[in-house]
């Protein structure tokens, strides 16, 4: 049992038909979805399940942790019976957000050279830790991340294959997440001259797209950690 991830290959797609294939874990897995599972840092999406005149609230979206491959629909109130078929809305808001925060997050990558050793991409915020005990310039990285706006690069997704991975081992900023195996290739997002890594997440199609950020707090976590936490105008 599966679900086909319609929002890999398009972030802009905010509606689909969809069918419900089992109930469990307290909510739906559907056979396809709009919805990003909550994973790599970045918050699940919420939105609406609308069958008919029924209406319900997804709260929340994860991967199954009973059916590898599929996603489960977390909805409030009495579930959605298998078998009907129903139209996915996302929270288009939220979803705009979380896309611009976690474009933002990529545009540090190329800011900041050091690994990445956490992150955290919600509505309202987002934060990574980078591996390195060097001192953070807030103003100068403000002035980065607005000049990388302002210059409006282009985003793309595309896939790489996994033995191209292999060859460009540097590719991968997170010490703890790797990019998953066994498909034979790697999603990959490319900010046209300025960074390229393997992401699932959700993006904007053009850096101008994110708009005003803010670098709101810069913190030494740890002897070898320094956390950057970015807020939006």
């Amino acid at each position: 049992m599966t679900t086909e991830e319609l929002f890999r290959d398009d972030a802009n797609l905010l509606r689909c038909e969809a069918r419900v294939l089992a109930q469990g874990e307290g909510g739906v897995i559907l056979d396809r979805t709009v919805c990003y599972p909550l994973g790599g840092g970045q918050a699940g999406d919420s939105g609406w399940l609308v069958a008919d005149t029924q209406r319900w609230r997804i709260s929340d979206t994860r991967k199954s942790k009973e059916q590898p491959g599929a996603i489960v629909h977390l909805v409030e109130g009495e579930l959605p019976a298998v078998g009907t078929a129903l139209r996915v809305e996302v929270d288009a808001d939220r979803r705009q957000a979380l896309r611009r925060f976690h474009t933002a997050t990529h545009l540090l990558c190329a800011l900041l050279p050091y690994p990445v050793d956490g992150c955290s991409i919600t509505e309202t915020s987002a934060r990574l830790d980078f591996h390195t005990d060097q001192g953070f310039d807030k103003a100068a990285i403000q002035a980065g991340l607005a000049r990388l706006v302002a210059e409006a690069h282009a985003v793309r997704m595309r896939w790489i294959s996994e033995a191209e991975l292999d060859a460009n081992p540097g590719l991968v900023r997170s010490m703890s997440v790797q990019p998953p195996r066994g498909l034979g290739r790697v999603r990959v997002i490319d900010i046209e001259g300025v960074d390229l890594q393997p992401c699932g997440g959700t993006h904007v199609d053009n850096t101008a797209d994110i708009g005003t950020v803010v670098v709101s707090k810069i913190e030494k976590k740890s002897a070898m950690t320094r956390r950057v936490v970015l807020g939006l105008a």
